[in-house]
């Protein structure tokens, strides 16, 4: 049975950092391309970042140069680094695995909040 599951989500400053973690169980993700996207309130969920299974990263225009998306060395983890958080960053932030072929695994999503 394939899990994604994510962590790191939380209560941030604007401003500030937080560092959102996957693991991922019943899949290896060096075969896999994979992502973050987020889903804030009343709005359709949107990618945040991709790395090709090869490499190759790409981003969404408004977190350019702010989120940096990683695969971790020696765990079956991916990680996105989120630096000078906005308001508009509040979203529930989704872990996304996607094969060749077949369909994509998903995780449950964690929670990010920008507030003051």
């Amino acid at each position: 049975q394939v899990q994604l599951v994510e962590s790191g989500g939380g209560l941030v400053q604007p401003g500030g950092s937080l560092r959102l973690s996957c693991a991922a169980s019943g899949i290896i993700f060096s075969d896999y391309a994979v992502a973050w996207y987020r889903q804030a309130p009343g709005k359709q969920r949107e990618l945040v970042a991709r790395e090709g299974r090869y490499g190759g990263t790409n981003y969404a225009d408004s977190v350019k140069g702010r989120f940096t998306i990683s695969r971790v060395n020696g765990e079956n983890t991916v990680a996105l680094q989120m630096n000078s958080l906005k308001a508009e960053d509040t979203a529930v932030y989704y872990c996304k695995a996607e094969p060749s072929y077949g369909s994509a695994y998903w995780g449950q999503g964690t929670q990010v909040t920008v507030s003051s």
